[in-house]
């Protein structure tokens, strides 16, 4: 029983890491985008504010797609899975 109560801790946290981890892209790459795209519209302040309106992966890939549409910006699925990579770990934390 003891081991138990050992064992699930790590686990749990062995859980969470793997699943961000399986999130495809190159946080380093997505960066290097963000910096070269979408800083010419605004600041990472937009993603620490506390009412932004991305509230899951899903919503933060239509978001980019957004941005596409308004700066006549044609990103590739590679591209746009960096940019969420990076995004995600740095600011939103989604699972």
């Amino acid at each position: 029983m003891l081991k138990s109560f050992v064992l699930f801790p790590i686990v749990a946290v062995l859980s969470v890491s793997t699943q961000a981890a399986t999130l495809p892209g190159d946080a380093a790459n997505g960066k290097k985008l963000y910096d070269a795209s979408c800083t010419s519209c605004h600041n990472d302040s937009v993603h620490t504010r506390k009412d932004h309106k991305i509230k899951s992966l899903e919503g933060l890939t239509e978001q980019i797609h957004n941005c596409e549409h308004m700066t006549d910006v044609t990103l590739g699925k590679t591209q746009v899975n960096d940019l969420v990579k990076y995004l995600n770990e740095t600011y939103y934390k989604f699972k």
